[in-house]
């Protein structure tokens, strides 16, 4: 367990009870009836696990097609290959339907379309993953072949659905969120006793992926280290070989995984002395923060909370928020929907798990973002992460 200013508490068990999956399958299903869908069909992990509860490394291979079809009514029925099938067998679903694949001539598609032809008698339309941030993971020729093979059957766009359903967050999803977010808090409390100027942001990542494993992260697969001379001109590439020197700013910002959920903040932290323009921003972002944690409450749009947070920055002089948003959803991936911005009208409901993130650039090429992790109550924003302290930390020589 990792030392530090706060202990970890105990984990929260992997994996979820039956309950757990049907419920969400519940929710969808009333929300397919509310389009006018007859089934759903979902093909990416983040739903498959949604769903069911399957986890494997092996999604990492691209050559197998593997399907999800959620009736109106009834559980949801897997149509996968082969090498799946007993570890599927593990989970809740009892319809599993298999082939031997890798078959290019006909990798599943007749057996999902066998399956979909008879749960489609009503309104004939199937859902499908077509809309933002919901990538299909079949081939559009695939796609294309199995819309053939159904031709008095339509496929329409159901993300909104999805996202519906997977926007609120039960207690048992807000918890593995809370323990991720947990890990990387500590982690980042304790990152100023052990790095020192002239680390490289390479060491300084794997240092950090190993405390963060150590303390019990499923896996640590977003972590960006980018440093520069009193700030940084970018928060998402990295880390590179470069070494830490006095009047350099370190951002690091980390997606830790606890049982296939996501925590999403950073941290920014002085590399010995660093000018006063910097850490007028740095006071800034965290003070339009606080405004936003201090001011959401259930029912207000996104774009109302992107304007407590933006008031704070306009006042401060930001000359841009060049990330192009102050915050998004998250959960099973590192960003969800909503978006906290202009034009996003999403109403915030309790049990949404948010990032609260204003940004801005306080000089030419150099950018300041501060993040935390909050789950939303009746009463407003309860946080995830542990606050980031007001003034920055210092790392010394």
């Amino acid at each position: 367990m990792v030392k530090g200013r706060h202990a970890l508490p105990p984990p929260p068990g992997h994996g979820f009870p039956t309950g757990e999956f049907a419920g969400r399958t519940r929710r969808i299903q009333q929300l397919m009836a509310a389009a006018t869908l007859d089934a759903l069909l979902l093909t990416t992990p983040q739903n498959f696990r949604y769903l069911t509860g399957y986890a494997s490394q092996f999604w990492e291979s691209p050559t197998r097609p593997w399907f999800l079809v959620v009736p109106l009514q009834g559980d949801p029925i897997a149509v996968i290959p082969e090498i799946g099938g007993a570890q599927m067998g593990a989970t809740w679903l009892r319809d599993i339907r298999t082939w031997p694949a890798p078959r290019p001539e006909d990798d599943g598609l007749s057996l999902l379309a066998d399956t979909l032809g008879v749960l489609t008698r009503h309104s004939g339309r199937i859902g499908a993953e077509m809309g933002r941030e919901m990538p299909m993971r079949l081939p559009l020729l695939e796609f294309q072949a199995l819309s053939r093979a159904l031709p008095d059957h339509q496929m329409v766009d159901a993300s909104s659905a999805i996202w519906q359903a997977r926007m609120v967050k039960s207690e048992a999803e807000i918890a593995c969120i809370r323990y991720a977010a947990l890990i990387a808090s500590t982690a980042y409390e304790e990152l100023h006793e052990y790095v020192r100027i002239g680390m490289t942001e390479r060491e300084i990542n794997s240092l950090l992926t190993r405390k963060m494993l150590a303390a019990g992260a499923d896996a640590v697969p977003f972590l960006p280290v980018i440093s520069g001379p009193g700030g940084v001109e970018q928060i998402v590439a990295g880390p590179g070989e470069r070494a830490l020197e006095a009047g350099d700013v370190l951002f690091i910002d980390t997606g830790v995984t606890y049982d296939g959920y996501f925590c999403d903040f950073d941290r920014v932290y002085a590399v010995g002395e660093v000018g006063e323009e910097c850490r007028r921003a740095h006071d800034a972002v965290w003070c339009a923060t606080q405004a936003a944690i201090d001011g959401l409450r259930p029912g207000m749009t996104c774009e109302e909370l992107w304007g407590l947070m933006n008031a704070v920055l306009e006042e401060a002089g930001s000359l841009s928020n060049n990330v192009g948003r102050m915050g998004h959803g998250l959960g099973m991936q590192l960003t969800e929907p909503p978006s906290h911005m202009p034009g996003d009208k999403t109403v915030i409901e309790e049990n949404m798990v948010l990032t609260i993130e204003p940004g801005m650039e306080y000089a030419p090429g150099k950018m300041i973002v501060h993040e935390e992790n909050i789950v939303v109550r009746a009463s407003g924003a309860e946080l995830l992460s542990l606050r980031a302290p007001r003034e920055m930390w210092v790392v010394s020589g």
